[in-house]
């Protein structure tokens, strides 16, 4: 059986795109998208899906009185689809406790900096302004604490002189859309779980940085 995948988006859904990619030239060979759920109807990651054949539905935050309101509906629809791994590809909600604990194990993140620095928002000026001489982004497991899961994988790339936000950004999301479908085939594979609060694969607890992924 395949390992059925629901991804959460709020955008272009770049991400999104990567995931399709890696199934259609076979990367993805134990994984099912099965679903796209965005909070924004106007998300072009929703007509990203529609285009590839995949179920979408837009559930607007906007009409729910709660955090707690949106999540629980947002949890029935994600179930729906019986998914195995949830998937945040740039979904800009933060979660619910409750959420999070339902999935536990089972939903995974992709953050634009190498975790632990800069959790949250404007990493890569937040990366420029320190001076670091790299960035990078962090695939990890979502725990309750804001972008403080346990890492599975990272990537680096060089900082060059010049750099602004914008071009770093844009060289970091290259990268994203490699290691992003990988651990989510290692997920599939049976190869990464979450045990007691840790990323383990292959049977060994990885660093606190996870995996640093090295091209071939």
């Amino acid at each position: 059986m395949p390992c059925k995948l629901v991804i959460l988006l709020s955008g272009s859904g770049s991400n999104l795109q990567a995931f399709i990619d890696a199934s259609s030239d076979g990367r993805l060979p134990n994984v099912e998208i099965c679903a796209v759920i965005s909070n924004k109807a106007q998300a072009f990651g929703l007509e990203r899906a529609k285009q590839a054949g995949i179920a979408t539905a837009c559930i607007d935050h906007t009409q729910f009185a709660s955090r707690e309101a949106f999540d629980a509906e947002l949890q029935a629809c994600i179930d729906s689809y019986h998914a195995d791994l949830v998937v945040l590809a740039g979904f800009m909600r933060i979660l619910t406790p409750g959420f999070v604990r339902h999935y536990l194990g089972r939903l995974i993140n992709i953050h634009p900096s190498l975790l632990p620095k800069y959790p949250g928002l404007h990493t890569h000026q937040r990366a420029l302004d320190a001076g670091d001489s790299e960035a990078g982004a962090t695939v990890h497991f979502v725990t309750e604490e804001l972008d403080g899961g346990p890492a599975i994988i990272q990537a680096k790339i060089p900082v060059f002189a010049g750099d602004d936000a914008a071009a770093l950004a844009a060289r970091v999301l290259s990268k994203e859309h490699t290691i992003y479908p990988l651990a989510a085939s290692w997920f599939a594979e049976g190869r990464l779980v979450l045990q007691n609060s840790k990323a383990v694969f292959d049977e060994q607890v990885l660093p606190e940085a996870g995996i640093l992924f090295q091209p071939d």
